[in-house]
Order: C-alpha cells, then structure tokens, then sequence
C-alpha cells in the first residue's frame, strides 16, 4: 500500500520553515512515522482532527493529512512534547 503524501514530501513540508544550517525538525523517514503514530494515537484517545471532510478515514490518515497540511507542528526531541496544536 502506498502512503500519499510520501515520506519525503512529508519531510519537505515539515522542514520548510528551517533557515539554511539549522538542524532539520526530522532527519529520517522513522521520526515521521513517530511523530504521525503519536498524533494518530492523541486522535484515539479523543483529541479533535483539525482538518476537515475527515468521514471514513483511520486516525494515521488523519495524522498524515494534519502533518503534511501544517495543522499540527512536529517539534524536537529535546521538547517536552513531540508535537503540539498549532490551532488552539
């Protein structure tokens, strides 16, 4: 089964706001799949999408969309959250 977006067009819209020699905000297609499975589960447990026409989808293609839309911030490691609303 393919993943739309793919990995690397989710690393791209993730990194987008990183200036030119800072640390990327994920490195490798295993820290998206973190990141997305963390959502998706905070989706199980009861946190609201923040993306619409949401019918008929499983919470990881709900987390993909919110990721790849800029709906949810993915944030780093060192951060007491990995990710976080960016629409409160």
């Amino acid at each position: 089964m393919m993943l739309h977006p793919s990995y690397t067009d989710l690393m791209k819209v993730v990194n987008s706001g990183v200036e030119i020699g800072e640390e990327p905000v994920v490195n490798s297609r295993y820290s998206i799949v973190l990141a997305t499975a963390k959502r998706a589960r905070q989706i199980i447990g009861g946190d609201e999408p923040v993306i619409d026409n949401i019918s008929n989808q499983k919470p990881l293609s709900i987390a993909v969309e919110e990721v790849f839309n800029s709906k949810v911030t993915i944030v780093g490691e060192d951060d007491s959250q990995e990710q976080e609303n960016t629409e409160e």
